[in-house]
């Protein structure tokens, strides 16, 4: 059995990040989805996977997981339970976890808290950031991305979980779940932490980048703060985010928020056009996640040339004005 910690947006929608570890725990972790799972136990998985939601849980919600294929949701809601504690949230997943399978969470900072707090309550081995799945173990990123380890997990049940868009969400033959409700115990304890109010979002917060499925990058390359508008306006038209070097941010050009690599944000976006970024190592390692690597740059000889899947050797302003007309004009 595999069980999937899925978080929910204030709208009660299914998360973008929890919709992928669904698909991978279907899709990699049982017998008949794909390939087995790296636990080296008696016996395979029962070739199930079920969903733990904390919280309130909307029809939409439910939907959503049945069109993903999950078979059975544990919905896990108490007053104490209303506002966010690590854990008391990782005690109550606990409780509805069998002794033997996989539990399983996206690569969030929540999902990675929660996941530490549950392996740790249950003597079980933990893997985190976990790309895929098969017949010889589990694959990770480590080092922020900048290598890879193959690992195999012993003990009856194995904690795990699952990098930022390392798997593309998709649905299967809708299911209706079966969906438990339970008469919850919160130890006082466990309430010593806990959120005690939730702000708005600032304008400034990386949220957006790091669940963005198209990022353009930006570097000294564009020459001042005032020399943006193309970068921009190819954002625009991808529905992407802008993420930008450290050297940016330290000129003062752009905030924080949108600084990628080993001080900044991490990303895993479908494509990464990086539009004037030499490819120092502490960049690089924020995009080892990327699917698709762009590069645009006068420097046919820099790092990011080097390591882009394509590149266009030139002056960003230049291609990116002439990639943004063409975009209009495709589109009427």
């Amino acid at each position: 059995m595999t069980i999937v910690f899925v978080e929910t947006d204030p709208a009660g929608e299914v998360t973008l990040t929890s919709a992928e570890a669904i698909t991978f725990a279907r899709t990699q972790l049982l017998p008949d989805g794909g390939a087995a799972t790296s636990r080296e136990v008696a016996g395979p998985p029962s070739g199930s996977t079920e969903a733990v939601v904390i919280g309130e849980l909307s029809d939409s919600a439910v939907d959503a997981l049945g069109r993903l294929g999950v078979g059975v949701i544990h919905h896990l809601e108490h007053p104490d339970l209303a506002e966010y504690s690590a854990a008391a949230w990782a005690q109550a997943i606990v409780d509805v976890t069998p002794e033997s399978g996989t539990l399983l969470a996206s690569g969030t900072p929540r999902g990675m808290e929660l996941m530490a707090h549950a392996a740790v309550r249950t003597g079980a081995r933990m893997a985190a950031n976990v790309i895929a799945a098969d017949e010889e173990g589990l694959l990770r990123q480590v080092h922020g991305g900048t290598a890879f380890e193959r690992l195999r997990l012993d003990g009856d049940l194995q904690v795990l979980t699952l990098a930022g868009h390392a798997c593309t969400p998709e649905e299967t033959t809708p299911t209706t779940p079966e969906i438990y409700d339970y008469e919850l115990t919160v130890a006082e304890a466990d309430l010593a932490t806990r959120v005690q109010r939730t702000e708005a979002e600032a304008a400034d917060d990386a949220s957006g980048l790091t669940s963005a499925r198209a990022v353009v990058g930006a570097g000294r390359g564009v020459g001042s703060e005032n020399g943006f508008s193309e970068v921009l306006e190819l954002v625009d038209h991808l529905g992407g985010a802008l993420g930008v070097s450290r050297v940016v941010t330290g000129l003062g050009w752009r905030p924080h928020a949108e600084q990628v690599g080993q001080t900044g944000s991490r990303i895993s976006p479908d494509v990464y056009i990086a539009c004037g970024i030499s490819g120092a190592i502490q960049h690089m390692a924020g995009i080892e996640g990327a699917k698709t690597l762009v590069a645009i740059n006068t420097d046919e000889e820099a790092t990011m040339v080097q390591r882009a899947d394509y590149a266009i050797i030139g002056d960003l302003h230049e291609v990116v004005g002439a990639v943004n007309e063409e975009i209009v004009r495709r589109r009427g």
